[in-house]
Formats: C-alpha cells, structure tokens, sequence
C-alpha cells in the first residue's frame, strides 16, 4: 500500500497515529498486540463505515517492524476532551453531542459482522483464563439473556476523547468494541468511564462527571425516557466486567469491581 510513516499525530496507551498519506492517516498499535486484534477492528470500521455510521473509512491493513496498523482517513479537528477541558465547549453541549452519537448509533441496523453482545462476551471471557472466577462469567451470560432480544448498534467504547470534531461534523472513532446491544450498554459505559475511571485522570474530576450528567439527561430527554428509566436500562455489571477483560485495570481496580459485580450479581430479584 502506497505511503510511508509521518509525523506522529496521535497517542494512545495501545496505538499512536502517524501521517501517512495526503487525507489518510495510519493508526499502528504498539508492539505486542497481535493482528487479530487490529484485522477485527479494522473488519469493524469497515462495517459501521457501510452502515453511513460516522466512522473514518479503511483504506487497507499494513505491518512495519513487525507491528501491526490500518491506514484511515484523516479526521482533521479537536476531540471532544479537548474541548470540554479548554473550555472551547461547555460541558452541557459536550454531553449533548455524546448523546446525540449515542442515539443515532442505537438507531442503526447493526451490521452482521458485529457480534451480539452474548457471543462477543462468551468468547472474551473463554480466552480470559482465571481473570474471570467462572461464576461470576455464569451470572453474566445469564444477565445477558434476560435482556430484551433485539438490539441497536452500541459503540461500547463512547466517550469525548473518542469524538473527533470535523468541519463535516462529529466523527467516532476506536471501533474494536462494537457490539449488537441494547442501548443500556452504551450508557453505562459512559456513565463508568465519566463517572469513576476519567475522574482519576483528570485534575478537575468534576468535569467529567458533569459531561455524563449531561449526556445522560438529554439522551433520556431525546428517547422520551425518564432518568430513572435510563438509570435502569444500564448494564453496568456487564460493562465492569468487559473493562476487566482488557489490560487497563490495576490490581486493586480489578478486585473491588469483581466484588461490586459478585454482589449486583447476588442481589435478589425485584
């Protein structure tokens, strides 16, 4: 594929972003994550892309010393985190364009190459060894299963830093994720991320707090729901343990959430 490594543009904890040629960029993940997990988001983008989800198109996958990358339009613009922490957007406006994303993805038809929620979360927590207690993994499917059978296209990974304004307006980005769920799912990732993991890593932890009150209350307001409704719709036990898949939570991190989920878990039903 024609093009070559630039500037670097972007960073993440699991990938950077480089110029690579004129209107597309190379997201390269870092050494030791392996091509599958690349080729599955790239099978991703591809997918929502199809689906008129505003989402960067794939131009193609590369591999440069042996790391893996898919080469991407280039979203010129700020982030929504940028944004909201410059003061360039006020938080109430942040969280009404998260939630404006969030309700047209859940509108969308979700394309047959994105998992259900059940099967994504079954083989995740196959390959996860001993990081899962198996009753805990049990409980969850079993979760699962209650929920309504049908379901939108959830994004799974939402939040500012993940929203690209673009002169063409906002563009979501960071689709490895993506999964066939009902809208709870996403709203309670959004509300996990803002509310407990974004305020320690935040001077102000108030602010993204706010930006998930936001979100929140004009997603409700959009759907015709009450707050306590959309309270209620969030997957949050779900959501806990998908974050405990990955790599991202300390020690200390990982035992509390795995009692928070045990007790949900445990609770009796109403």
């Amino acid at each position: 594929m024609q093009g070559s490594l630039g500037e670097k543009i972007g960073e993440g904890k699991f990938s950077d972003v480089h110029a690579w040629a004129p209107g597309q960029v190379l997201k390269l993940w870092k050494a030791g994550v392996p091509q599958r997990t690349v080729s599955h988001e790239a099978r991703m983008i591809r997918a929502v892309f199809a689906a008129g989800v505003p989402a960067p198109e794939v131009f193609g996958e590369v591999t440069l010393e042996g790391r893996f990358g898919i080469v991407l339009t280039r979203l010129d613009g700020p982030t929504l985190a940028h944004l909201s922490r410059t003061g360039a957007m006020t938080l109430q406006q942040v969280g009404a364009i998260l939630a404006t994303l969030a309700m047209d993805l859940h509108g969308t038809p979700p394309p047959a190459a994105v998992l259900s929620l059940r099967d994504w979360m079954d083989h995740s927590m196959r390959g996860a060894g001993d990081r899962i207690p198996r009753h805990i993994a049990d409980g969850i499917l079993t979760l699962i299963d209650r929920l309504p059978p049908s379901g939108g296209l959830c994004h799974c990974d939402l939040h500012p830093g993940n929203v690209i304004m673009t002169a063409d307006g906002p563009r979501l980005i960071d689709w490895g994720g993506a999964t066939r769920a009902p809208p709870g799912l996403d709203l309670a990732w959004c509300h996990f991320f803002l509310s407990e993991l974004a305020p320690e890593r935040v001077p102000d932890p108030e602010r993204p707090r706010a930006v998930n009150a936001a979100m929140q209350s004009e997603y409700a307001r959009q759907a015709g729901m009450s707050p306590a409704a959309l309270t209620a719709a969030m997957e949050l036990p779900i959501i806990q343990v998908r974050f405990l898949l990955g790599p991202a939570a300390s020690p200390a991190l990982r035992e509390r959430l795995l009692q928070r989920v045990e007790a949900t878990l445990n609770r009796p039903e109403d």
